[in-house]
């Protein structure tokens, strides 16, 4: 049985943030820039504070079976609301989504390569 690789996205609303709480937000934003969003292991935040107050956190993990997506998007969802919950950030209408990218279509690249046996 080979790995699987999930890409999992958790979003939501920051809610009732207190002015230190905002200005630390925009003060570290550069570092949270939607530019710079990755999936990694240990999840990525982004958001744009000044433009609305949601965020997106992207997390990278994987599994043996089809299954285990419900399990990496447990983990998400808890890791994102953890982060949030440390540093005192409220936040509402949490939600994910989540690919089993060996189920994901192939782009024409891929499609091109698969035709040629590369």
């Amino acid at each position: 049985m080979s790995t699987r690789t999930f890409r999992v996205t958790v979003r939501g609303v920051f809610d009732g943030l207190g002015a230190d709480q905002r200005a630390e937000l925009l003060a570290r934003a550069s570092e949270h820039d939607v530019l710079h969003a990755a999936f990694t292991p240990e999840g990525h935040l982004s958001y744009d504070l000044a433009a609305r107050p949601a965020f997106t956190f992207r997390f990278q993990d994987s599994g043996e079976a089809e299954e285990d997506i419900l399990e990496a998007t447990e983990r998400a969802e808890a890791a994102a609301e953890a982060w949030l919950t440390e540093r005192g950030y409220g936040y509402k209408n949490l939600r994910s989504k989540a690919e089993d990218l060996s189920q994901a279509p192939l782009g024409k690249r891929q499609r091109r390569a698969a035709a040629q046996g590369v």
